[in-house]
């Protein structure tokens, strides 16, 4: 994992100003009024990346950041977010080429797709001698290219007008301060950052920290819309090691989430659950395979704890004493793996722990089962 630093140039704050609605087989004209005087945002950040990869993972760690902060709810498939793209390649150590804008892009994912296009289109225009057009264009996800939408005819105007109503706004920390100021009458960054909320890098770095989980599953429960509180809740009705924790909650609860395209908010499976489900595992109560089982009756949204499950249907662990009785009638009908063992063939030992895996329908366990297995085999 590579962490980059990406500079922002400036941040202007605009009014909508609606939109108009071109409908070519009427030969008419509409404006959409419905969002005029709405405030836009615009961030313009500096050219520091060199693909669409980094591009999107710009993005969505600035949508992170806006939703933390409670600016915008940044959606992008509801156009509460959307990027223009400016691409240009060159040599290094050569002047920035020729650019051309995609604009109005609503996803993360498209972004990525119509950078790396952009890239590759405009290097074998170079390539082959031709010349790279300064223009708009616009990225059809179905065909996965950009096309073309229109000229950029010299360097744009855009008629910034000052505001004169506004008064210059400054900005000072505790070391610029002024003496005998009214604190509500100016800008502090430095009391501004202690009133900021904890920021989705600072999570990222708490959560590895604190739980010992892998960077990249930090990136996971940061990036999904409710699933660190879920993730933290877990823990602390738990004793169990986080690290398990994250296995069943990245590999399984997700899987089922996004097979279902649910989210985490809408899961069946609440953090209660699962906790109780984890504990059982971890206090040997049941197996492996049958929390699998019992995970997969929450799924279905049945009103039941996990213990409930396990009791109906019969899941707990058998004890010993049922193991061995299990083992003993495995060995009886497989002399032949028992003499290859016996000749140092270790190997076929796990031929017969499956055995009883499947005998027990997975209601062992495997390191008990296989101590059973070598202390009457080797005996």
């Amino acid at each position: 994992m590579v962490t980059k630093c990406v500079t922002i140039k400036q941040i202007q704050l605009e009014q909508d100003s609606g939109k108009s609605l071109h409908d070519d087989s009427r030969r008419q004209t509409l404006i959409d009024l419905n969002r005029a005087g709405i405030g836009l945002m615009e961030i313009v950040m500096e050219p520091d990346m060199t693909c669409g990869e980094e591009a999107a993972a710009a993005v969505r760690e600035l949508q992170l950041i806006l939703q933390t902060l409670g600016t915008s709810l940044a959606n992008m498939s509801e156009g509460q977010l959307r990027v223009d793209a400016n691409i240009s390649v060159h040599y290094p150590g050569e002047p920035f080429g020729v650019r051309t804008e995609v604009k109005n892009i609503n996803s993360a994912r498209f972004l990525a797709r119509a950078i790396d296009y952009e890239i590759k289109r405009q290097t074998e225009i170079l390539n082959g001698g031709g010349v790279i057009l300064n223009e708009t264009r616009a990225f059809d996800y179905k065909l996965g290219a950009t096309i073309p939408m229109r000229d950029k005819e010299g360097k744009q105007d855009y008629r910034f007008m000052p505001e004169p109503n506004l008064p210059p706004l400054i900005l000072y920390d505790n070391k610029t301060l002024p003496n005998n100021v009214d604190d509500s009458q100016v800008i502090n960054i430095d009391l501004i950052k202690e009133m900021l909320p904890e920021l989705p890098r600072v999570t990222r770095e708490r959560l590895v920290e604190e739980y010992g989980i892998l960077p990249e599953h930090s990136f996971v429960l940061v990036n999904e819309d409710g699933l660190k509180d879920y993730f933290e809740t877990v823990v602390k009705m738990t004793r169990v090691d986080p690290k398990k924790i994250i296995g069943w909650i990245i590999k399984d609860l997700l899987g089922y989430l996004r097979q279902e395209n649910l989210t985490i908010k809408q899961s069946v499976i609440t953090s209660t659950s699962l906790a109780e489900l984890v504990t059982l595992l971890e206090n040997r109560v049941i197996s492996s395979s049958a929390a699998q089982q019992v995970f997969q009756e929450l799924c279905k949204g049945v009103n039941k704890t996990p213990t409930q499950i396990m009791k109906e249907k019969n899941l707990g662990l058998l004890d010993r004493r049922q193991l061995e009785d299990i083992c003993q009638k495995i060995l009886d009908d497989h002399s032949i793996e028992i003499a290859a063992i016996r000749q140092g063939n270790l190997k076929v030992l796990n031929k017969l722990i499956g055995l009883v895996q499947k005998a027990s329908k997975g209601r062992t366990d495997p390191a008990l089962v296989k101590t059973i297995l070598e202390e009457k085999v080797l005996s």
